[in-house]
């Protein structure tokens, strides 16, 4: 993620609102995602927080926003519920439900790929 530095991976330890921060646990295109404890409900989540860069710029706050009114609008087995939007100790953040288990990216690179089809030359129709 060409936004994150290092120092904003130091965020483990620390405290997001009631949510106390363990360890990074993935990044992307629009944020970082950390193991958390919520000390109110005493249960595990993920949150996921805009890196610093990117805290003032309304752009990517508004689609953190939209984000977060998509994933209530949802309700699937395989899409993470949202448990909260926080706004605390100077970071935005969606709150997540947490899943256990191994990456897309990892679970991707065990599944066997598709050989290239071979073409000789154009598409012919049997119709004539």
């Amino acid at each position: 993620m060409a936004a994150t530095t290092e120092s904003d991976s130091v965020l483990t330890g620390r405290r997001f609102g009631a949510y106390e921060l363990h360890e990074i646990i993935g990044a992307g295109g629009m944020g970082e995602v950390y193991r958390a404890t919520d000390s109110r409900l005493h249960r595990s989540v993920a949150i996921k927080v805009l890196p610093k860069a990117w805290r003032l710029d309304a752009d990517r706050v508004a689609r953190l926003d939209r984000e977060a009114q998509l994933l209530a609008a949802l309700n699937h087995p395989n899409i993470a519920t949202i448990h909260g939007f926080e706004d605390a100790d100077g970071m935005r953040g969606l709150v997540l439900e947490l899943v256990e288990g191994p990456t897309i990216a990892a679970h991707l690179e065990g599944a066997p790929r598709p050989s290239p089809k071979r073409s000789h030359g154009p598409a012919r129709s049997r119709r004539g």
